[in-house]
């Protein structure tokens, strides 16, 4: 039999999707349409290529050979057009580009219009999601922030993203300013919760000290939350607001400090980072539209980074005045 490169299409659908309404989804078909054309390949390859459940479907060793071999040579395909197009500089097709909710609507969407308006030939595409890693999908690029584990993925440190301990200018005159780690704990506390980890338990170190140094001189703080919730976004207005103290990344902490509706709390101190990084699949086969976007989110969110940080020293210094 001749296979055709929809056969190819529909094979990489079913190995990146977990159902075939998600793998339906992801070739813009309706799940009867795809389902026949499914039984079509398998009656013409004498094989069957997944097994189908009400809710799931899962691919055979023979179907999960068969996809990632049809994923191979569609990347060979990408790659071959692109290589035509780099002499007219012309990027063209899709890039699926996946990112949290608060930091892709905040920085993610800007920078993605920013990267249309420089390739109009690009069709991109961005989902955001809860938790977009390890939800994969169908995506070219995934955003994630915090550390990344057992990856076969290509993992990209773009910014550092430390967590900022902050409260509200109204809130530490009402309160007082903390001066030491263990002033927090008698505190009205803003905790978040997210991807099941224990937020109320928060590491902090000093910022001057050694390698060594950091491990001996590291403080654990158990904090019992006065407010909670499932968005970091609320957690920053409610500090804003006065509520209390909020621990939150830099990326979204920055602009609320440099124009004083949030004070930086302990500086000096350095709690637990959350780097943002950027993930792809594979060196091999990687087109040049997805190189683009790496180097582009490389230059724009290291400088955004940069900026932070600068806004960083100004918070300590403000900080360290205020103490004195």
């Amino acid at each position: 039999m001749m296979i055709q490169i929809e056969d190819l299409r529909l094979a990489a659908a079913l190995l990146n999707g977990t159902s075939l309404s998600a793998a339906a989804r992801a070739l813009d078909v309706t799940p009867p349409a795809l389902s026949i054309r499914l039984r079509k390949l398998e009656a013409a390859l004498g094989v069957t290529l997944a097994s189908r459940t009400a809710r799931r479907l899962s691919l055979t060793a023979e179907g999960e050979r068969f996809a990632r071999e049809a994923s191979a040579l569609l990347a060979q395909l990408d790659g071959l057009c692109d290589s035509l197009q780099q002499d007219a500089r012309q990027l063209t097709g899709t890039l699926r580009v996946s990112a949290p909710f608060g930091y892709g609507r905040q920085h993610i969407a800007p920078l993605i219009a920013e990267f249309a308006r420089t390739h109009p030939g690009l069709r991109l595409e961005l989902e955001l999601r809860e938790t977009p890693w390890p939800d994969k999908h169908d995506a070219d690029a995934i955003i994630h922030i915090g550390a990344v584990r057992d990856s076969s993925w290509i993992a990209r440190t773009l910014a550092a993203n430390e967590r900022w301990l902050c409260a509200s200018p109204a809130y530490l005159q009402a309160r007082g300013l903390p001066r030491t780690p263990r002033d927090v704990v008698r505190h009205s506390c803003i905790c978040i919760r997210e991807n099941n980890e224990d937020v109320t338990l928060w590491h902090v170190r000093p910022r001057a000290a050694g390698r060594g140094q950091q491990r001996a001189e590291q403080e654990t703080l158990r904090i019992s939350p006065a407010y909670s919730t499932n968005d970091g976004v609320v957690a920053r207005q409610w500090a804003e607001e006065g509520l209390g103290l909020v621990l939150r990344s830099e990326w979204d902490a920055a602009d609320a400090v440099a124009q004083g509706r949030l004070v930086r709390v302990l500086a000096d101190w350095q709690f637990d980072s959350a780097p943002i990084v950027l993930l792809v699949p594979t060196r091999s086969g990687r087109t040049a539209r997805v190189q683009a976007l790496i180097e582009f989110f490389e230059d724009r969110i290291g400088r955004q980074a940069r900026m932070r940080q600068e806004q960083g020293r100004q918070a300590r210094g403000q900080t360290r005045s205020k103490a004195r």
